[in-house]
């Protein structure tokens, strides 16, 4: 899974991806600090990988990986080619999902790029740039579709749904707003949609706020509103907790966040609403030499699955041997499991289940 962090100057995008991450981007107080992407591959937290790791004592461990992009700030005009508009443009279309920072604190020492705090005022400039590339690559995909449909006539009720699609745009809407069929969305897939990506809003507030009550913040009100209404995520964050927690060790972090009254830190949220934000599920591989998580598509039958592990998985596929972490854990051995008949066979049709523990067989 990759995510894109983007954002205005200023909104603590760059401080929160250090922090998630450790991976030391700079961090200033002024526009355009993160010049390149910068990139952090983060390990994803599973409770389960760890009890695995405890029962074979592999010699290898290998948890699935997330990887964020920060990805430079933007000015209005970016779509045009402003402040760092077209690299930020092409950055973007690389991620999976979007992790949109937005700020709802003020801090007369953080200069914000347009003076005051409005949230709603700072996504819909992102979102407005977003737009205004996409609509000028329908507007290309429009004009070719035209030229061919004079020969083909089936192809006009594409030409209808595509111009439709730029209509909905125009208005100032993202594309995720737009009711899509199947068919028009696999239509689109060699025209990747900026504002069709999938966006998780991180509403970030001060420390105050955010421990005091985040419910009471009326900023995040307000972009919790509109994820509602284009059916987002939101997710409150303190960027300032979040790169406290980064400099500690797991001992030191727990107790920091049970003080805070706090379940989990802003970097397994953002996981786990990304995994379900993207439809995304693990399955597991255990054995004395490594223990693995494998990060798929919910829906996958078995032999894509396996595909992930290696492509001869997938093209010998006979069958998998699986069972549930559940049951694996309740029995205590692979062996116990097997006895109690828990260990199934599944053929090419199965589709793969959030912790399903994997042995593929296969002939190449």
């Amino acid at each position: 899974m990759k995510l894109g962090m983007v954002g205005l100057p200023n909104v603590g995008k760059s401080t929160l991806f250090n922090a998630l991450t450790n991976a030391g981007a700079e961090s200033a107080n002024y526009p355009f600090c993160t010049i390149e992407p910068n990139v952090g591959v983060v390990s994803v937290p599973d409770k389960r990988l760890d009890k695995l790791a405890e029962m074979y004592n592999p010699k290898k461990f290998s948890p699935a990986v997330l990887e964020f992009v920060d990805i430079a700030g933007l000015v209005k005009g970016a779509s045009k080619g402003e402040g760092l508009g077209n690299k930020f443009l092409q950055n973007i279309r690389d991620v999976d999902a979007i992790v949109h920072v937005v700020r709802c604190f003020e801090d007369t020492d953080v200069i914000h790029v347009e003076g005051s705090i409005d949230a709603l005022r700072d996504i819909e400039t992102i979102n407005l740039e977003l737009i205004l590339a996409d609509i000028e690559i329908l507007e290309r995909r429009i004009a070719k579709t035209q030229k061919a449909a004079k020969a083909d006539k089936k192809l006009l009720g594409e030409v209808q749904f595509l111009e439709a699609l730029r209509d909905h745009l125009e208005e100032g809407k993202s594309a995720r707003s737009f009711p899509f069929t199947e068919d028009q969305l696999a239509s689109l897939h060699d025209t990747p949609l900026l504002s069709n990506k999938p966006v998780i809003y991180a509403a970030n507030m001060s420390e105050d706020d955010f421990v005091g009550g985040y419910e009471n913040n009326a900023e995040y009100q307000k972009v919790k509103k509109l994820a509602e209404e284009e059916n987002s995520q939101v997710l409150p964050i303190c960027a300032k907790i979040e790169e406290d927690l980064a400099d500690m060790d797991d001992a030191d972090k727990k107790e920091f966040l049970a003080d805070l009254h706090l379940e989990e830190s802003g970097l397994s949220r953002i996981i786990r609403e990304g995994y379900a934000l993207l439809g995304l599920i693990s399955f597991l591989t255990a054995g004395s030499d490594d223990v693995h998580a494998w990060t798929i598509t919910r829906g996958t039958k078995a032999p894509k699955a396996a595909g992930k592990i290696h492509t001869d998985f997938e093209k010998g596929f006979i069958r998998a041997e699986v069972v549930s972490f559940d049951d694996l854990i309740a029995c205590g051995t692979m062996a116990a499991a097997r006895e109690k008949g828990l260990v199934r066979l599944e053929g090419k049709e199965y589709v793969m289940q959030d912790g399903d523990i994997v042995t593929f067989r296969f002939n190449v």
